[in-house]
């Protein structure tokens, strides 16, 4: 197993349909296109560059948490 699966695994199990159905806020999707859309056009400033990796790395880990959490959430149903 990889180390951050086990954040994975815990994340997923504390409340598998709340993680479901967790989405980033308005304002933080905005933020995160704005970046995107600017990196595009000229290197970010060096604190913008690591907010928007931060970002994508806790959105790689969301993703993975909430696969794990549809897995559960089969298991539980018989599925």
């Amino acid at each position: 197993m990889k180390p951050y699966e086990e954040i994975v695994e815990f994340i997923a199990a504390l409340r598998p349909r709340e993680l479901l159905e967790f989405q980033p806020s308005e304002s933080a999707r905005q933020r995160v296109w704005d970046l995107l859309e600017r990196q595009k056009v000229a290197p970010l400033p060096t604190g913008e560059r690591i907010e928007l990796d931060h970002y994508l790395e806790v959105e790689h880990l969301m993703r993975l948490a909430k696969a794990h959490a549809r897995q559960l959430l089969a298991h539980e149903h018989g599925g």
